[in-house]
């Protein structure tokens, strides 16, 4: 008899054209509304964005403090700093690159404050631009130091013979040249109902949960046995259900020395029907395993 389990968070109401909840990156897909925002969650907004919009954040907002403090420069009397070029713009751009010196505590020299107004506010940007590079220089280190899985899931789930039975099957494989120590995955199958559009949702037994290691690919293999919630149905009738899997990865990772974790998940729209994996490694002369990473979701017909 199929293991059919509670709500694991992801909601029993269901309709047509909802979205996966997980994305193929592991992150949620849930939008929220009404979240109250704090500071707290600065940290983990830096840490969990891309590289690209970290440091664009990181040049505009730097680039922002120098225009900002151009200005107070520029409107305290440029004199306040060195003499006036006439110009309100040429003005403006020694403020703007003195400001870039203070700011980067560099202080060629060429510029330097005279009046009290101009080394109040000088030393006021120098404080703040101790403290930006401090809290840069953390980010970067929380960045780097952060646990990350580099898990690849093959494109597809499938569905084909397999002992005498019928099997859903689909493959993962580590991205980096470690090994992963100790996986262990679980999977919860969702199906929707599609006359109550009601989920319910079961944990699949697989013929292995865990392994010691994988240095090369691993096979998730559920067997549709009396005690699969899809045993009952036929190849074409798995391909048409509104169903998904969702799985949880966590291995020992070598390179952070701890523990990562990982989420995915498939969507039956995603599951071919009667092929199989095709090996995505081989033996070159000398006896290496030669592992190639484009051939993960390879497939062929049986």
């Amino acid at each position: 008899m199929a293991n059919k389990i509670k709500d694991p968070g992801f909601g029993y109401k269901a309709t047509q054209n909802a979205k996966n909840i997980i994305n193929k990156d592991g992150s949620s897909n849930v939008v929220h509304v009404n979240k109250k925002r704090n500071l707290d969650d600065l940290y983990s907004f830096f840490i969990d964005i891309s590289w690209f919009k970290f440091f664009f954040l990181i040049l505009l907002s730097y680039t922002l403090l120098n225009v900002l403090f151009g200005l107070v420069y520029t409107l305290i009397g440029i004199e306040e700093i060195t003499k006036s070029t006439g110009n309100v713009f040429s003005d403006f751009l020694n403020g703007f690159f003195f400001s870039a010196q203070t700011l980067t505590t560099v202080g060629y020299g060429g510029i330097a404050p005279h009046g009290v107004t101009s080394n109040l506010i000088a030393a006021f940007e120098a404080m703040i631009g101790l403290l930006s590079f401090s809290f840069i220089t953390g980010l970067l280190y929380g960045r780097f130091s952060k646990p990350k899985s580099a898990i690849k899931f093959s494109d597809h789930i499938i569905l084909r013979d397999f002992k005498d039975k019928r099997a859903i099957m689909f493959r993962l494989m580590n991205s980096r040249k470690t090994v992963m120590i100790a996986p262990k995955i679980s999977v919860t199958l969702s199906i929707s109902d599609k006359e109550t559009s009601e989920k319910k949702y079961y944990d699949l037994g697989l013929e292995r949960a865990s392994i010691m290691y994988l240095p090369t690919v691993w096979t998730i293999v559920h067997e549709i046995d009396e005690k699969s919630p899809l045993y009952n149905f036929t190849n074409k009738e798995i391909a048409a259900l509104n169903a998904e899997l969702f799985m949880l990865l966590q291995y020992h990772e070598e390179s952070f020395a701890q523990n990562v974790y990982q989420i995915y998940s498939y969507s039956f729209n995603d599951l071919e029907v009667d092929v199989k994996f095709t090996s995505s490694y081989k033996f070159d002369e000398e006896g290496y395993t030669v592992l190639d990473h484009d051939r993960l979701s390879e497939v062929e017909r049986m």
